[in-house]
């Protein structure tokens, strides 16, 4: 309720709206970017309190029977708990109906009531360093004002008159108004709600047995939840498409202060708040052999891995696939790809009738195409595609993230497709599908209204290909990297020129080699006679250092006769010891062959014709993978006739002359 009127409809919203008026009071003694450290928590803290009104004095009896509160026994906690009938609890005699009735000793009993909630709920106000914003609203002379604000029935939220989706919901509504004030950093713990929308809609697309089951349970993870608006979103519509189900939630959050939030939305959805947890996923996994349904996440991307980088390594070097990164590791410079991992390896096994599980990932383009054959990028793709997990990836809008403007892609994964998906992945060219903002916030500068979203959805739905859709055998994504080799041609002189290279070469000042009388020996051979063939130039070189006791290492010999060689396409090929045709190689080169084509027949196609004396090694065969996601959607357009293109720089040169001639009359 709202000055004590029912909120009607869109009360959640409505009430959110209300909430923030409580920026009036702060403004001027705040920024606006810091509105939410003390509106949220002040938010949390009032629907605290009314969740517990009904309940708090039978707690104070509870509580009044234990020995120390400071150090509560498991037994004792637990009967804290059943005396409020909730799993936390306040044993602190204040409230905020107390609060409002002295104003000159509300710091002190403000700090009070917030030590008297259970370790759980005590979390959330220290990761919101809620001390420090008690301190400096005190100093202001705000504190008491903004007490009496949240604490009179204006702001009424009772679980009688505001329901857990409706707070969620108000909720919600502030962690966007508050990200929109500190848009130049609201991407690194905000996904705007319309990318998160079209992501859970999709996923839940592909779960039939929602709509089938008569009560359906769920568990919904995010292991980078930020402040829980995948998990939100994700049980809402879980919930509008069966109303029975039953959705428990699991998150884990690196940030403080997201992590706060993040736990008061899922107390407000009337989630187990012990299923939130806070720490690095990489390298702190705090559901270790944990398993779920339905997994949704807007990893970081573009971020190192660094600070966990020993722990990923030791665990991809001592698990392999039994633990998380078996596949590969990605380039320490992006981490987005290990989340990839992390979430595939919680997917549930297909036994005893199970359903399996789905992700829905957002990332950048880099992990459709970074990294070549044997790269740790190319071997995740290939992991997933080879065991056939990508059902789908769409493209997103540029401009929808508020602090980059970046092509964005969702990544939709199943190891239980439908039989008209299995061994193929659908390409959704959504980029198209948005309406531009009235005002920017950040780089967002587009969303994706309803219409959008359910185009997208009916494209997914549909698995037609089209314009918009290209459906490939996931064999088509692969290839094998082909070595392709050239023989080494070179010609031998001693002319000056090149006998001043010893000069600089490395190897040679190395060791113990007087360069004087290697000059000396090399001078042997006349410098006007040019060697095509290497044997006969070697054979003369040999006897020139043996006439100058000159003795060389390999690595020093084969450094000489490089500097006085150089490349030649009349010269004879050179051979090894053996008579095989040693490669150039400056001159080596690869070749990408599409899986499943025979590449003997492409290398006689695609290679022989322009290099006819070319050879494929092929010992070093590689198979790679990648998503060349706008290569399939690429439109050509044809450029205009030349004399347009003529006639519009003689006009453009034109007005330039004039221009000029007007800067000197």
């Amino acid at each position: 309720m709202i000055n004590g009127k029912p909120l009607g409809s869109g009360k959640g919203q409505r009430l959110g709206q209300f909430i923030w008026q409580v920026a009036d009071l702060l403004r001027g003694d705040y920024k606006p970017a810091d509105y939410g450290t003390v509106i949220l928590p002040f938010t949390v803290l009032r629907r605290l309190d009314c969740i517990l009104e009904k309940t708090k004095p039978e707690v104070l009896k509870a509580a009044a029977k234990i020995r120390d509160l400071d150090n509560l026994r498991a037994d004792d906690e637990l009967k804290l708990q059943r005396a409020s009938q909730y799993k936390f609890f306040n044993t602190s005699k204040f409230d905020f109906a107390k609060l409002v009735n002295d104003a000159p000793g509300i710091r002190g009993n403000l700090e009070n009531y917030i030590s008297g909630f259970s370790a759980n709920v005590r979390d959330i106000f220290e990761r919101y360093k809620f001390d420090e914003q008690i301190d400096t609203l005190n100093e202001k002379d705000l504190l008491y004002q903004i007490v009496l604000k949240f604490g009179t029935r204006d702001i009424d939220l009772h679980p009688t008159a505001v329901d857990n989706h409706d707070m969620g919901t108000a909720f919600e509504y502030l962690i966007r108004k508050f990200n929109e004030l500190s848009n130049e950093t609201a991407g690194d713990h905000y996904t705007p709600r319309d990318a998160i929308h079209l992501l859970i809609d999709v996923l839940l697309a592909g779960d039939s047995d929602l709509l089938t089951n008569p009560r359906p349970l769920r568990t919904v993870y995010d292991p980078a939840a930020g402040t829980g608006g995948m998990l939100s979103i994700a049980e809402d519509r879980i919930k509008e498409y069966n109303k029975s189900a039953k959705v428990t939630a699991y998150a884990q959050e690196l940030n403080d202060e997201s992590y706060a939030i993040c736990k008061a939305d899922m107390l407000f959805k009337g989630q187990d708040i012990t299923n939130v947890v806070q720490g690095n996923t990489l390298s702190d996994d705090k559901f270790a052999n944990k398993h779920f349904d339905l997994m949704a996440c807007n990893p970081p991307y573009g971020v190192d891995w660094k600070k966990v980088r020993k722990q990923v390594e030791e665990e991809h070097v001592r698990r392999g696939f039994k633990g998380r990164f078996g596949p590969g590791l990605p380039r320490v410079s992006d981490g987005q790809m290990l989340f990839l991992l992390h979430l595939v390896s919680k997917m549930r096994a297909l036994v005893n009738g199970g359903h399996g599980s789905r992700i829905g990932i957002v990332m950048n383009g880099s992990p459709l195409f970074t990294g070549g054959a044997g790269s740790g990028e190319s071997e995740i793709r290939r992991y997933l595609l080879e065991n056939d997990y990508v059902d789908a990836i769409i493209a997103l809008p540029t401009d929808i993230f508020y602090n980059t403007g970046i092509p964005t892609y969702i990544w939709i994964l199943s190891n239980n497709k439908a039989s008209k998906r299995r061994g193929r992945t659908q390409l959704i060219d959504g980029s198209a599908y948005y309406q531009s903002l009235r005002r920017n916030l950040g780089n967002k500068r587009r969303e994706l209204n309803d219409k959008d979203i359910r185009a997208i959805l009916e494209l997914y739905e549909a698995f037609e290909v089209g314009e918009h859709c290209k459906i490939l055998q996931n064999q088509e994504l692969g290839y094998t990297e082909v070595t392709i080799e050239r023989p080494l041609r070179l010609n031998f002189r001693t002319s000056p020129e090149r006998v001043t290279l010893l000069d600089h070469e490395k190897t040679l000042l190395k060791g113990n080699v007087n360069l004087t009388t290697l000059k000396d020996a090399v001078r042997e051979i006349p410098a006007t006679k040019i060697f095509n063939d290497r044997k006969l130039f070697l054979n003369a070189l040999d006897a020139a250092l043996r006439k100058h006791q000159v003795q060389l290492k390999p690595a020093q010999y084969k450094a000489l006769w490089l500097c006085l060689s150089e490349r030649d396409d009349e010269a004879v090929i050179c051979t090894d010891r053996k008579g095989s045709l040693e490669p150039d190689p400056d001159l080596r080169d690869t070749e990408q062959v599409p899986l499943g084509e025979n590449i003997d027949a492409y290398f006689a196609r695609e290679v022989q014709p322009f290099a006819p004396d070319a050879w494929m090694d092929r010992t070093k065969d590689r198979v790679g993978y990648e998503i060349p996601f706008t290569r399939y959607f690429y439109k050509f357009v044809a450029p205009p006739p030349i004399e347009e293109i003529e006639s519009n720089l003689r006009s453009l040169v034109s007005d330039v002359i004039e221009s000029l001639n007007g800067l000197t009359t």
